[in-house]
């Protein structure tokens, strides 16, 4: 069983910065995707940065050149560099886990806040 921890959030004036981070129990983290994910009040959750095994990154268009995902294989970690925050950034903010072994297993943790004032 994996458990993802994640911390970082927190309340911030829009231009600012936030890095949040998230660690991962057990053994498979580095075979597996990792990705950041945020739900709004009232929205869908939505898929925010991803980073592959072999650190391929992708990122929703409302953040690229603002947000950046990496990923420490040593500390089985991965982290969203939030840079120029805007008020319509604030959200609960998730670390997804994603293994592709014989079936797909995905693993959420518990999530937590961004809030961006104007």
């Amino acid at each position: 069983q994996v458990q993802l921890v994640e911390s970082g959030g927190g309340l911030v004036q829009a231009g600012g910065s936030l890095r949040l981070s998230c660690v991962a129990s057990g053994s498979i983290f580095r075979f597996a995707s990792m990705a950041w994910y945020r739900q709004a009040p009232g929205k869908q959750r939505e898929s925010v940065a991803t980073i592959t095994k072999i650190s391929s990154t992708n990122y929703a268009d409302s953040v690229k050149d603002r947000f950046t995902i990496s990923r420490d294989n040593a500390k089985n970690a991965v982290y969203l560099q939030m840079n120029s925050l805007k008020p319509e950034d604030t959200a609960v903010y998730y670390c997804n886990l994603r293994f592709e072994g014989v079936r797909r297993m995905d693993y959420w943790g518990q999530g937590t806040q961004v809030t961006v004032s104007s």
